[in-house]
């Protein structure tokens, strides 16, 4: 920004937009005039202000302008293009939150995007303070990447180094965001205090929706229940424990729990051995290769970091697999903890290796390592990589690892539920079917810093559901947080592009069932219109709330959470016959009709009463009943039918 002129009231200033987001020069003008129209009042005003439109070229304008409305117009462009606030309104007038400024963050750093950030250090470590900025601005980076995946704008063109080129975009890319920072240090800790001031904070400045990639328990996860019933949705990150069952987290009726699941795009890269003979892994490597550089390779036996330190491995690719290894693993970035694999990538970059070609299922889980190659391939490739070293008549068997490219579509069989994702049934609440639904978690493509990168978790499918979840609160607007999670879970994906069963990431992999993925893959689209939808009277919440933390203050009824009318059911004792009743509200079609189709699991019997429900109105509420009984005694055992 450029400013010419003596006026004192105003100068002439030159505002720079960057490329241009319409083909019509008439549109980028007519934009330019909207912009100016949220900074000066009126369009009028615009139009008698604005000197130059530059519209063919690039994006911008020169206008005269105060150095206050000049000033304005600077908080569109923060660090990330994802939170650029080009072309909003006026930050709405219930917003009661502030930006609170601090270290590197000054109230520059908020616009008509970001309109709110606090940022909070009761309980923390000052190991992990002193590392961070103390200030609401992002260190490790994964504050940046979860909340451009929910709300980021569109920002065209983006890529790591060429993989996942496209325009990037949150789920909810107008939304507004307000940032609480209570997580600090590369590793991401934080105290319960801490988070805990946060949401209490987030409930009074007015947001809609609360999106918490929060990993392991957060043990008073249940003052959420109080964010529901002021009509706020609350969105949590299942957990990375999986693929073993019962390692869920965050499981609570009124929240949406997200499981993490893959989606239809791969990064292959073309293996070519020293004989010429041609292997496909997967991997994020990007390195331009002219073909000449071809790499030895080194045979390790097992890649325990033990092994690692004592073999010559400098300037080598090492080749192994390692049958101890944990498939639900997450290779390690800087806001997750180090898991097991890490430690060997970071075993191999202290011993010098120019990189590793690495035995693992699912070959999925890919890892950014700069300046380092690192290839994920199956255990059949693996073994004709093997069979080539063992067989090579030279000394030094060698293989030329070409930079990965893009697979995108039906080629891509997906989705899975990454193995990564925590699942079900839950220890503490069996009563209840977590995670509720899955979205996309595995390399997903967002803002870090001022450029974009990969990243994989539970906390990247979280803020997926969150940015759907503001679609549907601005769709409507009346519907209560159960009412969304409800649209949700019962649209979901239960099937891929083929119309097959999808299935769950593991060793082995098996088909997915609820304990895996809930409701399903989440389907944005569908459910703007779900056609019924099952809601929950927060005081119904507060009954079983009271009913956890004084068990002599509730009935038979209040303790089992099955009851609760929620779009699944889980009955953890069932030892004869249980009836359950649901009550749903129709929010599609008038003049409709609804059939039970009941498709009862092993050992169960199921019946609907009534088992058909006609519709004659909008809202209209209709209840019905289910009966569960068992058809033979069996302990320890589980069955499902989604």
């Amino acid at each position: 920004m450029i400013a010419n002129g003596s006026q004192p009231s105003a100068k002439l200033y030159i505002v720079y937009l960057g490329e241009r987001r319409h083909e019509d020069p008439n549109l980028v003008t007519a934009s330019h005039h909207d912009l100016l129209s949220s900074i000066l009042g009126s369009k009028e005003e615009a139009l008698s202000s604005i000197v130059y439109s530059y519209r063919h070229g690039f994006s911008g304008f020169a206008a005269m302008l105060t150095d206050s409305q000049a000033l304005q117009i600077r908080g569109i462009w923060p660090e990330s293009k994802s939170f650029n606030d080009y072309g909003y309104g006026p930050i709405p007038s219930r917003w009661k939150g502030t930006c609170q400024t601090g270290q590197n963050f000054t109230m520059n750093n908020c616009n008509r995007k970001i309109i709110g950030a606090r940022w909070y250090t009761g309980g923390i470590d000052a190991s992990n303070l002193n590392v961070d900025y103390k200030s609401p601005r992002d260190f490790n980076g994964h504050g940046t990447h979860t909340a451009s995946t929910a709300a980021g704008s569109f920002v065209s063109n983006t890529s790591f180094h060429g993989l996942g080129v496209g325009t990037a975009r949150g789920g909810a890319p107008h939304a507004r965001l307000a940032i609480y920072k209570a997580l600090w240090g590369r590793l991401g800790k934080g105290s319960d205090a801490s988070v805990l001031k946060a949401i209490d904070d987030a409930v009074h400045d007015g947001v809609d929706i609360l999106s918490l990639s929060l990993g392991g328990r957060f043990l008073p996860s249940f003052v959420t229940i109080h964010a529901v019933a002021k009509g706020i949705t609350v969105v949590f990150s299942a957990g990375n424990d999986g693929p073993l069952p019962q390692t869920i987290s965050n499981e609570l009726p009124w929240v949406i729990t997200v499981g993490a699941s893959t989606m239809d795009r791969s990064f292959p890269t073309i293996i070519t051995l020293g004989n010429n003979q041609k292997l496909v892994g997967q991997s994020l490597y990007y390195t331009s290769n002219d073909g000449s550089n071809s790499t030895e390779l080194i045979l390790i036996e097992s890649c325990s970091t033990v092994e690692l330190n004592t073999t010559d491995i400098a300037g080598k690719i090492a080749v192994c697999a390692d049958s101890l290894y944990a498939p639900g693993d997450i290779p390690s970035g800087a806001a997750v903890a180090v898991g097991s694999f890490s430690k060997i990538v970071i075993s191999l970059i202290e011993a010098q290796a120019e990189g590793v070609i690495f035995s693992r299922s699912p070959v999925s889980l890919l890892q950014v390592v700069e300046k380092f190659i690192y290839v994920l391939v199956d255990n059949d490739v693996m073994l004709q990589i093997v069979d080539y070293i063992g067989l090579s008549d030279t000394s030094s068997p060698t293989a030329l690892i070409n930079p990965a490219y893009n697979i995108v579509g039906s080629r891509v069989m997906s989705p899975r539920v990454a193995a990564f994702s925590s699942r079900g049934p839950s220890l503490g609440y069996p009563d209840l079917i977590k995670p509720d639904i899955t979205a996309p978690g595995v390399s997903i493509l967002a803002a870090k810093a001022d450029a974009y990168y990969f990243e994989s978790g539970t906390s990247m499918s979280c803020p997926h559901v969150s940015g759907v979840a503001a679609l549907l609160k601005a769709a409507h607007p009346e519907w209560s947080p159960a009412a969304i999670k409800s649209a949700l879970v019962t649209t979901a994906y239960m099937t891929n592009a083929y119309g097959f069963p999808f299935e769950a990431d593991g060793v082995p992999r098996k088909l997915a069932d609820p304990f895996d993925f809930g409701g399903g893959h989440i389907n944005p689209n569908r459910a703007l219109d779900p056609g019924l939808i099952y809601d929950v009277d927060p005081n119904d919440y507060f009954k079983f709330f009271n009913c956890t933390s004084d068990a002599s203050n509730c009935d038979l009824v209040d303790a089992h959470l099955y009851h609760l009318n929620l779009p699944s059911i889980s009955i953890s004792d069932l030892k004869t016959s249980v009836t359950v009743k649901r009550t749903v509200t129709n929010v599609g079609d008038t003049d409709t009709i609804y059939r039970a189709i009941v498709e009862s699991p092993p050992g169960v019997k199921i019946t609907a009463e009534p088992s058909v429900l006609k519709f004659n109105a909008f809202n209209e509420v209709q209840t019905f009943a289910l009966t569960f009984t068992s058809l033979h005694a069996v302990q320890g055992d589980l069955t499902s039918e989604a």
